[in-house]
């Protein structure tokens, strides 16, 4: 028999219950019925039924392996880490439900070398720059003057709004852009061509914390239901 000293005995004990402690925590908090508590806020207008893994897909790999691969790059041995618990949420995760062929402002466009100095300023290329989850909102950017990234030079031809385009540019009246448009063309809605008749600002606002939609119900494209992606 070897002589164990006692306070090689608490550290193998506490060793023991810290395992299982975790091994326990890592389950409870993995199932379902307990996404509320993982969730590091609330769901945004629109997605409030769904469950994590419809964004959040389990990383490759064991738990053990995710470990082993990000201590060795945190030690350098390894040039890259890897995703652990779950996979890093992108833009492609979102366009599996809402992928539309009329997109006015389709995120791949912003790729173009054409955008480089617009993103600078606000990055277009990912969907998480104006829709960041968790937030309990529809868009999360603190203004709505973002039509001015990339429309500084817009000249419309026969302008049908009694206050022109042109002057509203001139003016820097940004936010009354999203007043007449939406900004991905989905809605089927008719313009207005008098100022005073386009939607007004704090029903605007109201939409994009959460609120009813102002532009109405009338989709050309709906998003698709959990149930709907399942069955892909």
């Amino acid at each position: 028999m070897f002589n164990v000293s006692p306070l090689r005995k608490r550290q193998v004990i506490g060793g023991l219950i810290g395992l299982v402690v975790g091994v326990a925590a890592f389950f409870l908090l993995t199932l379902e019925s307990n996404e509320s508590y993982v969730s590091i806020g609330p769901m945004n207008t629109g997605h409030e039924t769904l469950s994590c893994y419809a964004c959040h897909a389990d990383a490759k790999g064991s738990l053990l392996q995710q470990v082993q691969s990000n201590t060795s790059h945190a030690l350098g041995f390894r040039e890259k880490g890897v995703d652990f618990g779950t996979q890093d949420v992108t833009a492609n995760n979102c366009l599996e439900c809402h992928d539309r062929p009329n997109d006015r402002h389709p995120i791949y466009r912003f790729s173009e070398p054409r955008f480089s100095d617009a993103i600078q300023n606000i990055d277009a290329t990912t969907c998480v720059t104006c829709h960041s989850e968790h937030h309990g909102e529809r868009i999360t950017l603190d203004k709505i003057n973002y039509c001015m990234n990339c429309h500084q030079d817009l000249a419309v031809e026969n302008d049908p709004l009694d206050v022109s385009h042109k002057d509203l540019i001139a003016k820097k009246q940004w936010t009354t852009c999203i007043q007449c448009h939406d900004f991905h063309g989905n809605h089927r809605y008719e313009v207005a061509s008098k100022m005073k008749d386009t939607i007004a600002l704090k029903a605007i606002s109201s939409y994009l914390k959460g609120g009813v939609d102002p532009y109405g119900t009338d989709k050309k494209y709906s998003a698709l239901s959990q149930e709907e992606w399942l069955k892909k």
